[in-house]
């Protein structure tokens, strides 16, 4: 189940070195791509664990459509947290943030011996730069960009990726150990699945929809 804590302690034991990949999004709902995302990084930047922190309110995305924060927490600890190595957690309403660069902040405060890696999809990439302070957030923590269809020239094209072309690596076997910042694009089986298609459809809201198909 979602973790919903004033957050002082952490999903799991947290060792000294431990390296946590920290997925970001409204996950409204979450879906394959966000499965996606986080197994690739899991294998390819060997990661220990993925944590979906659930956003209450996206602040680039109006309220119009957005289900509440418990349902979308619900829905994807239902649906998705049976992976042995993601959690679903709210902890920008535990630690009161807003924004992503005051999340990572205090995340990196709270656990120092923890090496985390924010991870997104090219449609992310894409409007990186429109974040609040996300140069900041490029000096705190390394990013680990997954090629999602319809974005896949975002590395290329993205403003953000110019700005960030001088510190991209190719390695993933490496990137861990690299002190941010620190860009890497991985590359490899794509998943089409997104939030938007799966609203399009018709609600989710009652957490009786059909089950998700795999990509």
């Amino acid at each position: 189940m979602a973790r919903h804590s004033a957050f002082l302690s952490p999903p799991a034991t947290l060792a000294p070195g431990l390296k946590i990949g920290l997925l970001g999004g409204s996950f409204n709902p979450a879906h394959e791509g966000h499965l996606h995302i986080s197994e690739m990084a899991l294998k390819k930047l060997g990661l220990d664990f993925v944590w979906w922190l659930v956003s209450p309110q996206n602040p680039l995305k109006g309220r119009v459509g957005m289900a509440p924060l418990q349902q979308r927490l619900a829905f994807a600890a239902d649906r998705f947290e049976n992976h042995p190595r993601i959690f679903v957690l709210d902890v920008e309403r535990a630690l009161g943030t807003r924004y992503t660069v005051d999340t990572v902040t205090k995340l990196q405060r709270r656990f120092p011996d923890v090496k985390f890696v924010w991870l997104m999809g090219t449609d992310n990439l894409e409007g990186f730069h429109r974040w609040r302070r996300w140069q900041d957030i490029a000096r705190r923590i390394p990013i680990a960009v997954v090629t999602r269809p319809g974005s896949v020239l975002a590395p290329l094209k993205a403003k953000a990726a110019h700005r960030l072309a001088d510190y991209r690596h190719c390695d993933p076997k490496h990137f861990m150990r690299a002190e941010p910042p620190a860009l890497i694009v991985l590359d490899g089986r794509r998943c089409a699945a997104s939030a938007t298609a799966i609203r399009a459809k018709g609600s989710w809201g009652d957490l009786l929809v059909p089950a998700i198909l795999p990509c």
